[in-house]
């Protein structure tokens, strides 16, 4: 018995998903302009002291006892095991790192005496860390020279393999991508730090992957198929892949979740970046490409295979 083939029109319902995206973009572009990003500790000026305890701790009270002592701007978040926290502290800018430095080994000595009062198990402070201004700022720019290089490559590799419209419909897919998800962060004034960064290049590794397996599809069939018109195409290339996406897509989303729900607050920026990522990848991949395609008319004549110099001369 043959099997029924799925036939959805992806490409209808994606130049009416087009607004909603462009809209999204807006609203990232504009609060990430205007709002801009929580830099994290790792961005900006600040202490970072790594708590061990002899046995279980509870954040909530770790941050509260020391809350009690004056540090109300302490950033309490668990650490490895149940037994770990991470305290990240702001630091007052206007003083020279050499003062900062300085000012961190008195810290370091106030918070054990403040952490040991509030508990019968030992403390001991494994790590005491000092992030200053001019290497918060060399991170950042790193970081996002990082993610324009990124975008940069694809566009070379895409255009290599394929072909100038593919690569263009590619990175505008991929930039579509990087925008949403930093845009949550920025809406919703979510911590942004290395470790989300380090999710946002993987979310392009990703992405580019999946965009790469439609675009595959979409060159075979252009190329095969001898009737219809690109946008049919294109439809029939997205319908052919839709199992392998959404497979892929489901599994790998299910190790992200657990480690969103599960991971604790040390990986939750991580955790976040990479759910909402690959599931607005995944959108990208079936709407935003196939639609930039459409706008930028790509046709038959544009994957034909060339013939090279003197082939047709050759044959009989």
């Amino acid at each position: 018995m043959a099997m029924l083939e799925r036939s959805f029109d992806f490409i209808g319902t994606g130049r009416k998903l087009s607004i909603v995206s462009a809209i999204a973009v807006l609203i990232s572009l504009g609060s990430l302009l205007f709002n801009s990003l929580e830099l994290g500790l790792d961005f900006t000026s600040g202490s970072l002291v790594e708590v061990g305890y002899s046995e279980s701790v509870d954040v909530a009270e770790v941050g509260s006892l020391l809350s009690a002592a004056g540090y109300e701007e302490a950033l309490v978040v668990a650490f490895g095991s149940d037994q770990e926290v991470l305290i990240r502290m702001p630091v007052d800018e206007s003083l020279s790192e050499v003062e900062m430095a300085g000012q961190l080994v008195v810290l370091g000595e106030s918070l054990l005496a403040t952490l040991q009062a509030g508990t019968t198990a030992e403390v001991e402070i494994r790590r005491l860390e000092f992030v200053g201004p001019r290497v918060g700022e060399e991170l950042a720019e790193s970081g996002g020279m990082g993610v324009l290089v990124s975008l940069g490559m694809v566009m070379l590799y895409v255009g290599a393999r394929f072909q100038s419209k593919f690569a263009i419909a590619a990175v505008v897919g991929l930039m579509h991508d990087v925008i949403l998800v930093m845009g949550i962060f920025s809406v919703f004034r979510i911590q942004f730090d290395l470790t989300v960064l380090a999710a946002v290049l993987a979310i392009i590794g990703y992405s580019v992957n999946d965009k790469i397996v439609v675009f595959d599809r979409v060159r075979e069939n252009f190329r095969v198929l001898r009737k219809g018109t690109p946008a049919e195409l294109i439809n029939i290339s997205l319908n052919q892949t839709l199992s392998r996406t959404t497979i892929t897509s489901g599994t790998t989303l299910l190790v992200v979740l657990a480690m969103l729900f599960v991971g604790g607050d040390s990986i939750y920026g991580f955790a976040l970046a990479l759910t909402w990522g690959i599931i607005i990848g995944t959108y990208s991949s079936i709407y935003v490409g196939s639609t930039i395609l459409l706008l930028l008319k790509v046709t038959k004549e544009d994957l034909m295979v060339q013939a090279k110099e003197g082939e047709a001369d050759s044959r009989p």
